[in-house]
């Protein structure tokens, strides 16, 4: 199995499970250094980034011809997932805690007035940001724990459908894990009610981050078959989720999976457990200050070739004025000779 080379040193991994044909995905072992993931994003959707990225992973690709969407959901809890031998999977070094908010930040500044859908969300501890149409379109989506566990309940949940095995509806962690479940369904239950979103030129953006299962294997342990069993079903429904989002997007959008035992560093921003108050957060804690400004490329070109434009157009005129025949080519002589000459 492809998935079986990545082992070693390297515990975790980045998987590619969907991508288009004008974004390249090579085969290989190469380690992907964990702050760069969202560079790997942006540059797979062709944004700039600020410094140059030798990953040998990413080919250059069709340029002219970028996905619509990107959907990178994070998994906390674990190093690897038992994914399709049809994806690509990449080996992480130095797992930090990262986010796309500049991928984020680049979509809205550059597409402003076309709203793209921009969704960030983090179930088990309340987090959500939305820009532009996804207000709309996922106005309904579950986003605090009382909504998490209320929409389990409902006749259309997953838990009609789903095989639960060892876990059960009456443990709070079983229930939170599944949660974020219902949400990957909603997720694309809400966008397939407004397929024309998935049809425009702006991007879009989705990141997902799913805390539940590391809190299965706290509570039962990773060796127990309440683990196995949630392990095995948070791929299935990522492997569909993968297809419904690639499909909904006609086959033009790159679905990411990080899958992290543990961030090496300690620092991220403010987070609760999923098991703590459900009170949500009222302050944003998403940065969108990027200091880079992705019109600088555009601007140089502009500057660059004018100066050179203006330059050329000096040297052609001083050329001109220097072999100029004072007699026969200026007006002013001309004007002088025959005033003389009248006089």
């Amino acid at each position: 199995s492809l998935f079986c080379l990545f082992s070693g040193v390297y515990g975790d991994e980045f998987s590619v499970l969907r991508s288009p044909q004008s974004v390249v995905f090579r085969d290989g072992s190469w380690p992907i250094p964990g702050e760069r993931i969202p560079d790997v994003a942006a540059l797979s959707m062709g944004f700039s980034v600020e410094e140059d990225l030798s990953w040998p992973g990413l080919a250059v690709g069709d340029l002219f011809h970028r996905p619509r969407a990107t959907v990178l959901v994070t998994v906390k809890g674990v190093d690897k997932l038992a994914l399709p031998v049809k994806g690509i999977s990449y080996p992480i070094e130095n797992a930090v805690p990262f986010s796309l908010d500049s991928v984020a930040n680049a979509i809205h500044t550059l597409f402003s007035e076309e709203t793209p859908v921009v969704l960030q969300l983090a179930p088990s501890e309340e987090r959500v940001y939305m820009v532009g149409k996804a207000n709309s379109v996922f106005e309904d989506l579950s986003v605090t724990l009382r909504q998490l566990r209320n929409r389990l309940f409902q006749d259309n949940s997953i838990l009609g459908s789903l095989p639960l095995n060892s876990l059960s509806r009456n443990n709070e962690v079983d229930l939170l894990f599944l949660s974020e479940l219902q949400v990957l369904h909603d997720i694309a239950s809400l966008l397939s009610r407004h397929k024309h979103l998935a049809k425009d030129h702006s991007p879009d953006l989705y990141s997902l981050e799913l805390a539940g299962l590391e809190e299965v294997g706290k509570r039962y342990g990773e060796d127990s078959q309440q683990f196995k069993d949630a392990s095995q079903i948070l791929v299935d429904s990522l492997q569909k989720f993968a297809d419904e989002m690639f499909n909904l997007y006609s086959g033009n959008a790159v679905v990411e999976v990080v899958a992290v035992k543990t961030f090496n560093s300690p620092f991220t921003r403010k987070t609760r457990s999923i098991l703590q108050s459900s009170q949500s957060e009222t302050e944003n804690p998403y940065n969108l200050a990027y200091p880079y400004n992705y019109n600088y490329s555009v601007i140089f070109n502009i500057i660059l070739w004018m100066m050179i434009g203006l330059a050329l157009a000096v040297i052609v005129i001083s050329y001109n004025l220097w072999n100029m025949d004072p007699g026969y080519d200026s007006i002013i002589y001309r004007m002088t000779n025959q005033k003389i000459r009248m006089d």
